[in-house]
């Protein structure tokens, strides 16, 4: 066990750029169900419904699309310092920037393949208008209504050179567990799914078919049941957005998936589903290359974008449409 674990808690938001700033405002206000908080410069910050703090998503406009920076909730102040600590070690520090909207200072870094990443601990919590309240008072706000009305963010896939070397760093300095794994024939990783939770997976990274380093590869948000995810699809259908792939269920993971494109460039899906670890002592899952071969789990192929698409997108390489 690493000395890490335990001192993050969760993803607490990203932060997306988009050439299309006000098209993908609409997708994730209109389309996703998403609420928007506040506003501040070129930046909107949105919420799902189920989410305590103030919101998990900010949205920049930008040349170019793609991830501005993911970040994360410690446990408590002192379990900040200490990743932080760890994180200056392994030598990828950049500092601390100060607190933006919802919440207070954030110590900044990069993973090893250049993905900008924060640490925080201080939070604002999202309060209701009154007149707003939910009646459960377990539930941080009323139930979303609108579009596939999204509870939570849920995971973050990251596009990345060093698989290995980058899943080694999160679990030694942040305290990820490795639950599930692609191994190529020559014996180097693939694909690494890494969770802070019993969660089957939180973060992960897959290998960039391109030389780029920093790309994304899709940031995913909750529903509660299937069903629902199949009604984000007939959603996303009558909006005119791209589905990429429908749904169905994931080999690793299990989750349940629906993914699309927001109109800025960005890969967003919507899951639900899963399994969930309790065991302390899990060996993580390895899967051959030759396993991965046959598809999801119900045996529908994998659609070709999901191996060479990413944000922001690489010159040469075919676009989410499949052209060159």
């Amino acid at each position: 066990m690493t000395g890490a674990r335990g001192d993050l808690a969760h993803i607490a938001h990203v932060e997306l750029l988009t050439p299309k700033p006000q098209e993908s405002l609409e997708f994730f206000r209109d389309v996703m169900g998403m609420a928007v908080v506040e506003r501040a410069g070129q930046s909107v910050f949105l919420r799902g419904s189920n989410e305590y703090q103030h919101s998990s998503l900010k949205l920049t406009e930008a040349r170019a699309p793609g991830l501005g920076h993911m970040a994360v909730r410690a446990t408590s102040a002192a379990a900040l310092d200490r990743c932080v600590a760890r994180v200056e070690r392994a030598g990828l520090g950049d500092g601390w920037v100060d607190g933006d909207a919802g919440h207070g200072p954030a110590y900044r870094f990069q993973d090893p393949d250049g993905h900008v990443m924060e640490l925080l601990w201080e939070v604002e919590r999202f309060v209701p208008e009154p007149g707003e309240r939910p009646l459960l008072k377990n539930q941080p706000a009323r139930v979303s209504r609108q579009g596939a009305a999204v509870k939570r963010i849920d995971h973050v896939n990251l596009l990345a050179r060093d698989v290995h070397g980058c899943r080694t760093f999160a679990g030694d300095a942040l305290g990820y567990r490795l639950y599930e794994r692609i191994v190529a024939d020559d014996d180097s990783e693939t694909g690494a799914w890494l969770s802070l939770s019993i969660a089957a997976h939180e973060l992960i990274y897959v290998q960039d078919a391109t030389p780029a380093h920093g790309r994304l590869h899709h940031v995913a948000w909750w529903v509660d049941t299937r069903e629902e995810v199949m009604r984000a699809a007939d959603v996303f259908l009558d909006y005119g957005v791209p589905i990429e792939f429908a749904p169905s269920k994931h080999t690793i993971s299990q989750g349940f998936f629906l993914y699309v494109f927001e109109p800025g460039g960005n890969r967003v899906e919507v899951t639900s589903g899963g399994y969930f670890v309790y065991d302390p002592e899990h060996e993580p899952t390895t899967w051959t290359p030759a396993e991965r071969a046959r598809g999801q789990a119900w045996g529908v192929p994998t659609v070709e974008s999901f191996h060479y698409y990413g944000t922001p997108p690489y010159e040469g390489a075919p676009d989410a449409s499949g052209r060159a």
